[in-house]
């Protein structure tokens, strides 16, 4: 089962989704929606290529929204969801799916859970109606619990504490944030995953996973007039919900720069980072998140970006090197840049150049050329993303969990295209001239 346990995964997911109109008001997946009366969000993005819907069920709960001390309920409760209610014995959800030629999934990320199945579109009411029983009727027991919580806990070892560089990027996260909840891992701290027990799941199912928490998707070969009736039969039958407010704690101003470093006997490629608590759509100086995915599609976005030119091609002391940045956070977000010296390169003259790059950027600010080239590129890649059978439903999904709208999801391409030298400038300083960071390496440990 598929399980998220990093920042963001989709990041550039929403950077590629449209294609560009001269002249005209974009658009990207020209979705339908609606709301039952109990509060659900229902999408419908329809797609008549194959007789195939994936069926999405996003809640807007994840790793951010948990009590102090409960980190990694919500990836805990992801496992337990597939453990049986009231209606299906234990198993039986997974088995009819696969019964029936389909796929399944889940994922947890700090802002959201969703769970999901792709299968023919003659199956969709039964996938709803198993989905919807799952929401209002799941039963777990103690006996369930402790095993599952031992596949959660192996699952950390493997994907953690196994992995140093896994390791770093917890260890990133706890200093980057000093007090927002993204500075907690999705997986949870093993500790903490000991201590879940069934009342503490139980307790949090239920008060998160209700219709008026929740968001429908589905897209594929299947349209509002078809899906509405189903909606309401299934999902409109469950009683609404307490009304859920997510506040979270305020992140204080960082006083200082952090500097990490981490050896270790597994490590086969030195790496190197630095990164900024960011703006995001939903949180900070939201004007400048538009022009940041242009400046980091600038700096690092790709071969035609300045740190790969300057640092794998001319120079040739890098094997990669690049940029991040994602906008859709209910929270704070994170630009980030790295680099993986080549063999004998110090890790001192990597930080120098990308640290000159970054500089250039500051006080020279980017072309008129690079701007346009950032967005058609992304434009580009838009082609491709936009044909990718559920792309789109994830899309909307990790929008409309983290604060989002259809209406900016679908205006996005005229966002980007606004963008200028000048404001990429201004996002720019806004979040790199003189501002905190947290840089990292990643070293191989001596052998003694």
């Amino acid at each position: 089962m598929l399980k998220l346990i990093q920042r963001q995964i989709f990041l550039p997911l929403l950077l590629c989704m449209t294609l560009f109109i001269p002249g005209a008001q974009a658009s990207i997946f020209n979705p339908e929606t609606f709301m039952l009366d109990n509060g659900m969000q229902v999408v419908v993005i329809t797609n008549h290529r194959a007789p195939v819907v994936r069926h999405m069920v996003w809640y807007k709960v994840g790793a951010a929204d948990e009590a102090p001390g409960e980190t990694g309920i919500a990836h805990l409760l992801e496992h337990l969801m597939f453990k049986g209610t009231k209606n299906m014995a234990p198993g039986a959800f997974s088995a009819a799916v696969a019964r029936n030629g389909g796929q399944e999934n889940a994922f947890t990320s700090h802002d959201y859970t969703a769970y999901f199945q792709t299968i023919a579109r003659d199956r969709l009411d039964m996938v709803m109606r198993m989905e919807a029983d799952r929401m209002t009727n799941l039963l777990i027991t103690e006996e369930q619990v402790l095993p599952e919580r031992d596949v959660v806990l192996e699952e950390r070892r493997s994907r953690v504490d196994n992995i140093p560089s896994s390791q770093l990027r917890e260890q990133i996260s706890a200093a980057l944030f000093l007090n927002y909840p993204y500075r907690r891992p999705i997986i949870g701290w093993e500790h903490e995953i000991r201590a879940l027990d069934v009342d503490r799941i139980l307790a949090f199912y239920k008060r998160y996973y209700a219709p008026n928490n929740a968001i429908l998707i589905v897209e594929g070969d299947v349209d509002v007039a078809e899906l509405k009736p189903l909606a309401e039969k299934y999902y409109g039958a469950i009683p609404r919900g307490p009304d859920i407010k997510r506040d979270r704690t305020t992140e204080p101003p960082a006083r200082a720069d952090i500097r990490l470093t981490m050896e270790h006997e597994r490590v086969t490629q030195p790496s190197w980072s630095r990164r900024y608590i960011a703006p995001s759509y939903n949180h900070g100086l939201t004007e400048h998140a538009h022009a940041l995915q242009v400046v980091a599609e600038i700096i690092g976005g790709g071969p035609s970006s300045r740190l790969h030119k300057k640092l794998v091609l001319e120079d040739a002391i890098a094997l990669s090197a690049g940029a991040f940045y994602g906008a859709d956070e209910l929270g704070p977000s994170t630009f980030g840049v790295y680099a993986a010296p080549k063999p004998g390169v110090e890790m001192a003259q990597i930080e120098e150049m990308v640290a000159a790059e970054i500089t250039k950027v500051l006080t020279d600010g980017v072309s008129a050329e690079e701007v346009r080239g950032a967005i058609e590129r992304m434009r580009n890649n838009a082609v491709f993303a936009k044909d990718d059978f559920g792309t789109a439903a994830q899309v909307f999904g990790v929008a409309l969990t983290s604060g989002g709208t259809v209406e900016r999801v679908e205006g996005w391409l005229d966002k980007i295209a606004a963008v200028t030298p000048e404001t990429a400038l201004q996002a720019a300083k806004a979040v790199l001239e003189g501002k905190h960071h947290v840089t990292a390496e990643l070293l191989a440990k001596p052998q003694s």
